[in-house]
């Protein structure tokens, strides 16, 4: 069968709480292969809820759905405070990316529970201000941007990255709402190891079946480049 949409390929997929220190409890989901031990964790980091971003935003959805079969990814998915889908509802309101340092934390401890491996954080649109402004804090092996508005991320928090030997990687789109490629290499030319992704044609919610699959094979390069050309088709 074609690999598209809403497909959902095997994987051991479990119902998760997370608890912050400022005592809310998060709802998520965690996704792992159903037979190989994963080869590194990606900690999805959701658009701004607000505007209707939430753990099932398409793009993390379909990360979740594909890649611990394709990639043999763990992807770890939760609502930020006070955000809700079909998964249910996190305790608290959002914070405007304030108090939401406490739900990265918590996400990175369950991470470490769980003795997960390789972890990286992937954030999309406001959730890559999250990883921005609070990734440096955590055992992270890097930070990978999906359409980066750096609205909430200031200047300092991005050149602070520029002493970090962890990796920092943005996909950029080319007709992207807040922050195209020639913008993009002049706000992040604080950090001079930074990769930057420059996807023709691509917009800030890449939509459409060609841009998500672009988007998930510039995230498995990053973290598992063996597992690529990632496959159109899956058995039957």
């Amino acid at each position: 069968m074609q690999i598209r949409g809403p497909l959902e390929l095997p994987a051991l997929r479990e119902a998760i709480e997370l608890s912050t220190a400022d005592e809310l409890t998060l709802v998520g989901e965690l996704a792992i292969p159903e037979t190989n031990a994963p080869v590194a964790t990606l900690v999805t980091l959701h658009p701004l809820p607000t505007a209707g971003g939430f753990m099932d935003s398409h793009i993390l959805r379909k990360a979740a759905a594909r890649l611990p079969a394709l990639a043999d990814l763990a992807v770890l998915r939760f609502n930020t405070r006070g955000t809700t889908s079909p998964r249910g509802t996190s305790q608290g309101k959002f914070d405007g990316g304030e108090a939401e340092q406490f739900d990265v934390a918590a996400a990175m401890d369950f991470v470490r529970e769980r003795s997960l491996p390789r972890p990286w954080l992937l954030g999309w649109s406001f959730g890559t201000e999250l990883a921005l402004k609070y990734g440096r804090e955590h055992d992270v092996e890097g930070i990978i941007l999906l359409s980066p508005p750096l609205h909430r991320a200031t200047a300092d928090d991005v050149s602070a990255w520029a002493g970090d030997e962890r990796r920092v990687i943005a996909v950029i789109p080319e007709f992207d709402d807040y922050l195209r490629p020639v913008e993009a290499r002049e706000r992040f030319a604080s950090i001079p190891g930074i990769t930057l992704i420059d996807v023709e044609g691509g917009k800030h919610l890449w939509v459409g079946e060609a841009q998500t699959r672009r988007v998930l094979t510039e995230i498995v390069a990053v973290v598992n480049p063996d597992a690529l050309p990632l496959p159109n088709e899956w058995p039957a």
